[in-house]
């Protein structure tokens, strides 16, 4: 966890002054939000404190304590609220059977009991916090074995800590089946490995996860308070759900299946369980306004697609369920309150989706919309606030979807880079002392916005400039403290954290040796392809045959030309040249040899690698492939 050696700013007249008028404008004495989230409450851990094998804390829910306080003048009040009802820790009984473990991390676990044993819901983020999940509902409810495992998406809040609850062995035995939406397993390898390192580094600043917590620092994430930061984990799913209405049998469970791809997550699910008229919406609804796009990067979502996967959801499901609840928040009962809750979550997507489509057809840009839009009364209320999404950014993410990038401004078709743009606007503000003038000024006036804009110029001209980095530290930690969106607040903190005492270190990987082994071979070289140094590999020329001892139906040919990598599978192909080497390996060998580090002298030498043909061939190809740079500068060039 970090600390702050420098002191921090006060919050300016300006901010206590925003913050006052939220307290006055939103209906704060209802409080049916807390009746619910304390509903079916059985009991807290012994400990708050998570803990890895070697001692370290990679979950601490108790650093949140401070929000049992009133809310101080350096945080919205509406977050703090959310992160009041965010940070309930323990186990609750849902319906008949069904439990569920909120507090432990980001996601929320969910167990049903069935025949034998129980089956296990969303496995948290990481092995370490799904197994002390499952202790506080094993001492309560009895040590039953974990016969079925259900992802309902592909983000690794759902399904890092699967080794916290199963292993591969239970799976592969039979013993435990898991169950996923069709095309889960390809898009939970690609998306923390394609770009892992990029959106991990994002992600820090995004959850919060490294900040001090605090009423000046962290209060949360808005979709729970914070990540873990244990040991990955993943398996293949035995039973893939391909269309809405399949119905599947666990441990004697009966459940009925909602397909909904491109939703919050490009493969997700929503079930049914109909003994108990109980309803998991999956993350499709929760109680605050989703991302269309995280900041911490993604595939841009489908706010039409979602908001009418929701429609579905309420006309296969609203009248025939009793209780409603997700893999993050707290549950909704009552047949009224859930068609309810569920409509004005499906109208919010909906009404961001069309109305930034019309105002795109007046000719308006991405910025220009979301400052213009105002979502109807009727959809202001606290479960659709942006506490994790946020209208502005959703707004121009749907733009982004359909417009892309370039907002037909020819001007703004071929702009400099920041750093060469940066010197050109401090120039042309009169240099450096001059812009700072211009910044300050609009701080002592309270806007932030224009003060963190002409600092950022300045730092990205002078990036030594300590008055630049201060001014801007202390403008990012007002806009912090009056933002109601938990990851606007994290990303503000995180900047000034770093322009004051430098970047955080390395985040952990998600390329686990769990993760890398779950790739597909045709993933792996794909993972290869991006991490290649074009320039570098322009002038080799190598072809290599992959045969994969464990798999032999996914062996590979990979050719390496013209700073391109491009592989296909061999079985079929005929007329093949020769390659340079044939290369022998298993899958798991071949995940560490290309993205793990491997030494393939190491893995020769063990008998875990084979060579034929020309041994420089793979020299080659591993010596032109790029390291990430897990802790690169967001906030300075």
């Amino acid at each position: 966890m970090l600390s702050f050696s420098e002191a921090q700013t006060e919050p300016t007249r300006h901010v206590r002054d925003a913050n006052r008028a939220v307290r006055s404008a939103l209906p704060f004495d209802d409080t049916r939000d807390f009746a619910a989230a304390d509903r079916g409450f059985i009991a807290g851990p012994a400990d708050d404190i998570v803990r890895s094998a070697d001692g370290t804390t990679v979950w601490d829910n108790g650093s949140f304590s401070f929000l049992h306080g009133e809310c101080p003048p350096t945080v919205n009040p509406s977050l703090w609220r959310q992160s009041q009802l965010n940070m309930r820790q323990g186990l609750y009984f849902v319906a008949d059977g069904v439990y569920q473990l909120r507090g432990f991390d980001l996601s929320v676990m969910t167990v049903i009991e069935g025949d034998i044993g129980i089956v296990v819901v969303d496995p948290l983020n990481s092995t370490e916090t799904a197994a002390a999940a499952l202790a506080l509902y094993r001492h309560h409810r009895g040590d039953r074995v974990v016969t079925g495992l259900i992802y309902t998406h592909s983000h690794i809040d759902h399904f890092g800590g699967t080794f916290g609850v199963t292993t591969a062995e239970d799976v592969q035995s039979g013993h435990c089946r898991v169950v996923a939406p069709v095309g889960f397993a390809e898009h939970a390898v690609s998306e923390n490995v394609y770009a892992g390192a990029a959106m991990a580094r994002r992600a820090q600043y995004m959850y919060g996860a490294s900040l001090p917590r605090g009423p000046k620092s962290s209060v949360g994430a808005g979709l729970g308070q914070a990540v873990s930061t244990g040991v990955k984990g993943f398996v293949q799913p035995t039973t893939d759900i391909t269309v809405t209405g399949q119905r599947e049998t666990i441990d004697g469970v009966e459940f009925e299946f909602q397909v909904t791809p491109g939703t919050e997550a490009p493969a997700e699910m929503n079930f049914y369980l109909p003994a108990v008229r109980a309803l998991c919406i999956a993350e499709n609804a929760t109680h605050n306004l989703h991302n269309v796009l995280t900041l911490r990067g993604a595939l841009v979502r489908d706010a039409r697609v979602w908001s009418r996967y929701l429609t579905e959801s309420i006309t296969l499901f609203g009248q025939r369920s009793d209780v409603l609840f997700a893999s993050h928040h707290w549950p909704t009962w009552g047949r009224g309150q859930i068609v309810e809750f569920l409509s004005l979550q499906r109208d919010l997507y909906g009404y961001l989706h069309d109305q930034t489509l019309r105002m795109i057809s007046h000719g308006m840009v991405a910025a220009e919309i979301a400052e213009a839009i105002e979502l109807p009364p009727a959809l202001q209320t606290w479960a659709n606030r942006g506490y994790y999404g946020s209208v502005n950014h959703n707004v121009k993410a749907i733009y982004q979807r359909y417009m892309g990038w370039f907002d037909g401004n020819p001007a703004h078709l071929w702009e400099h880079p920041q750093e060469e743009s940066a010197k050109r606007h401090v120039r042309a503000m009169g240099g450096a002392a001059s812009a700072l003038r211009t910044a300050k000024s609009a701080y002592d006036e309270g806007d932030y916005r224009w003060a963190s804009q002409v600092a950022n110029y300045v730092i990205f001209a002078e990036p030594s400039n300590e008055s630049a980095r201060r001014l801007q530290a202390a403008s990012f930690e007002q806009l912090a403290y009056s933002t109601e969106n938990a990851t606007w607040r994290n990303f503000y903190l995180s900047g000034a954290y770093e322009l004051r005492h430098g970047t955080f270190a390395a985040p952990a990987s998600l390329q686990s040796a769990a993760m890398l082994s779950a790739l597909t071979v045709e993933q792996t070289f794909d993972a290869v392809a991006v991490r290649l140094d074009g320039k570098r590999a322009w002038n080799t020329h190598v072809t290599s045959d992959w045969m994969i001892t464990d798999a032999p139906e996914q062996s590979e040919r990979v050719e390496l030309r013209n700073g391109t990598l491009v592989h296909y599978r061999r079985a079929g192909v005929g007329g093949l040249l020769a390659p340079d080497a044939t290369i022998a390996l298993t899958r798991t060998a071949l995940g560490a040899l290309l993205l793990g580090g491997a030494d393939p002298a190491g893995l020769r030498k063990r008998g875990a690698l084979t060579v034929t043909g020309d041994w420089a061939a793979l020299k080659k190809l591993t010596e032109v492939l790029d390291r990430s740079v897990p802790d690169f500068a967001i906030v300075t060039p």
